[in-house]
C-alpha cells in the first residue's frame, strides 16, 4: 500500500503521478544515476526510482525521497544549494534541507519542493495523505483539567480581527504584508456596522495579552514595548494554528 505521492510539475493525470510505497526511494535529478548499482543501490526490488527534471541548472543526481509510513524523508545531493520544502497550506511554512543532508525528516501533509535552478525555481509536489491519529485519550486520574494554551472564542470581536489580519496570507501569499488597522476596518465593517479604528487597536491591543505577549494592565510590570504588534500576533496564530482558512468563513458575509 503506497503512503506518499510524488506528483511532477507538468502532471496532467493521475497516470503521471508517483506513488511510494514504504521503504521506496525515488530519486530525482536532471537525469537517471549513472551507475545504478552505485551508492544509491540497485534499480527495482526496493531500490530507487526516478523522476527526471529535464532542466540544466537541476543536478543530474539532485536528491532523493524515502517514503515511510505517514512521513517522507528528504536527501539534498547537492554541494551547493539548499533546497526548501514549503507547506502550501502553512502561510508560509517552510524548512530548509541544507546541501549534503540526508534523510530529513518531513512533516507536512502537503509539500512543494523548491529547487534552485540557474536564475529559476524548479518545484514538484509531494502529498504523504497517510496521517495516523490518537482514537482515544486514556482515563485522567480524576486531577483538574489542563488549562488551554490559547483560550480564543470564535464567537468574539476580537477573533473577527485577527482573522482579517491573518486573512491575506492564509489565502494563498505567504509573504503579504499585513493589512492596516484602517484596512481591518473597511473589512469588518459590514459583519460589524460598529467598528472603527479605536476598537480595532484595542482588539489588537487586547489580544496581545490574551496570547501572553505583553502584561496585561493590571501586571506591575509592562514588559518591554511589543513592536510590530501586528505582525508577532499572526505569526503566533498561524504557526499554532490559531486562525485556520476555514475561519475566513467568519468574514464572509464581508465579501
Amino acid at each position: 500500500m503506497y503512503s506518499i505521492i510524488v506528483v511532477p510539475a507538468r502532471a496532467v493525470s493521475t497516470h503521471d503521478q508517483i506513488r511510494l510505497a514504504p521503504g521506496d526511494r525515488l530519486h530525482f535529478g536532471r537525469s537517471a544515476p549513472r551507475d545504478a548499482a552505485g551508492p544509491l543501490g540497485p534499480a527495482g526490488a526496493g531500490g530507487p526510482r526516478h523522476l527526471d527534471i529535464p532542466h540544466p541548472g537541476v543536478s543530474r543526481s539532485a536528491g532523493e525521497i524515502m517514503a515511510s509510513g505517514s512521513h517522507w524523508a528528504l536527501s539534498n545531493f547537492s554541494p551547493a544549494c539548499t533546497y526548501v520544502v514549503e507547506n502550501p497550506e502553512g502561510a508560509g511554512e517552510h524548512i530548509k534541507i541544507a546541501p549534503g543532508r540526508v534523510g530529513a525528516p518531513v512533516p507536512f501533509e502537503f509539500s512543494r519542493v523548491v529547487l534552485p535552478a540557474a536564475g529559476e525555481l524548479i518545484d514538484f509536489a509531494v502529498w504523504a495523505p497517510r496521517h495516523d491519529y490518537v482514537q482515544c485519550v486514556p482515563d485522567s486520574d480524576g486531577g483538574e483539567p489542563t488549562a488551554l494554551a490559547f483560550p480564543l472564542d470564535r464567537a468574539k470581536r476580537y477573533f473577527l480581527v485577527l482573522a482579517a489580519l491573518c486573512e491575506p496570507r492564509l489565502r494563498g501569499a505567504p509573504h503579504a504584508p499585513l493589512p492596516t488597522v484602517d484596512a481591518v476596518v473597511d473589512r469588518l465593517r459590514p459583519v460589524w456596522p460598529a467598528a472603527n479604528r479605536a476598537a480595532v487597536q484595542w482588539n489588537i491591543d487586547y489580544l496581545a495579552v490574551k496570547l501572553r505577549l505583553k502584561p496585561g494592565p493590571d501586571s506591575a510590570d509592562t514588559g518591554p514595548r511589543l513592536n510590530g504588534k501586528k505582525e508577532t500576533l499572526v505569526s503566533l496564530a498561524l504557526r499554532f494554528d490559531l486562525v485556520r482558512e476555514d475561519d475566513l468563513e467568519t468574514l464572509a458575509v464581508a465579501r
